[in-house]
């Protein structure tokens, strides 16, 4: 039987790919991101049902999870894949940036779990899938927002676990993915003064997606996806002063690509759409250099 799948975040890179592979296979799939151009091109190529929402509000991801439920009458898996990033060190980072990447990713991600479990507890089963990030495991540096965000969803991802083991066929879990082949890094805000690049090795969408249907038809705790996961783990945990010693410059050698560029807000506060609307020809210059780019 086809499950009835939301995504959030499913308007481009990991997202977007998840909903193709769902449909594929006979899914029927609710997709939801900001910004309804891409969103709506996704719905067209997955026959998914395109509901515009904005994660870091919770009346909006209430509003969908109800708009799910009348369409199709209930909710099998819920996949929560929407991000937002911000480079520069801490410093140099404008507060509302910092709190609004803060709110998108781990907040956003809470309204995310709130909606869909009170759906999973009503129907008596569901599974639950947050996109978590290699960099729940480990810092580096002109990220903290990030981190900060996605070390705090590790967090609740382990409570929210221990909070349904009453339920047995609710399903909490997660994919940690490394740099992944999406248009997260060019359209972060930035502070650091050079563009953001996905630090290598760089897996395609289509690997991650692999992972969260494994995730959904034989769930694990969580799931790495990424070649050097592991080996990256490991020295933060068993070596952390030689990592410390060296994450600053491999950041700035592999998570930072050459090309100089103005401070900028990215697609903290609005959808890529309205980002190039409205940014003028200046960071639009600056976006066009580095192309569509990949991300955590």
């Amino acid at each position: 039987m086809s499950r009835v799948v939301v995504l959030t975040g499913a308007s481009s890179g990991i997202g977007r790919a998840a909903a193709l592979a769902f449909a594929q296979r006979g899914d029927r799939v609710v997709l939801a991101a900001r910004g309804l151009p891409d969103l709506s091109a996704v719905a067209e190529e997955s026959g998914g049902l395109a509901i515009p929402a904005d994660i870091s509000d919770g009346a909006s991801v209430d509003a969908l999870a109800a708009a799910a439920v009348r369409a199709y009458g209930r909710i099998d898996v819920w996949v929560d894949t929407a991000a937002v990033m911000a480079y520069g060190k801490f410093e140099d980072l404008p507060p509302s940036v910092f709190d609004k990447v803060v709110t998108t990713d781990l907040l956003g991600a809470a309204n995310v779990a709130r909606a869909a479990l009170r759906v999973f507890r009503a129907q008596g089963q569901g599974t639950l899938v947050l996109c978590s990030s290699l960099l729940a495991h480990v810092t580096v540096p002109y990220m903290s927002a990030y981190v900060t965000a996605k070390w705090g969803l590790r967090g609740l991802i382990r409570t929210l676990r221990q909070e349904t083991r009453d339920a047995p066929g609710i399903t909490v879990c997660t994919v940690a993915p490394g740099s992944v082949d999406t248009p997260i890094y060019q359209r972060a805000a930035n502070y650091a003064g050079r563009a953001g690049s996905p630090p290598p090795p760089v897996a395609a969408p289509s690997k991650v997606a692999e992972a969260i249907l494994r995730q959904v038809d034989k769930p694990r705790p969580e799931v790495s996806v990424g070649l050097a996961n592991r080996l990256i783990e490991f020295g933060f945990v068993v070596l952390p002063p030689v990592y410390d010693a060296l994450v600053t410059t491999m950041m700035r050698t592999f998570g930072l690509s050459r090309h100089k560029i103005e401070a900028h807000e990215g697609n903290v506060f609005h959808p890529a759409q309205d980002l190039e609307q409205a940014s003028g020809p200046d960071l639009n210059a600056q976006n066009s250099q580095f192309g569509s780019g990949g991300a955590p």
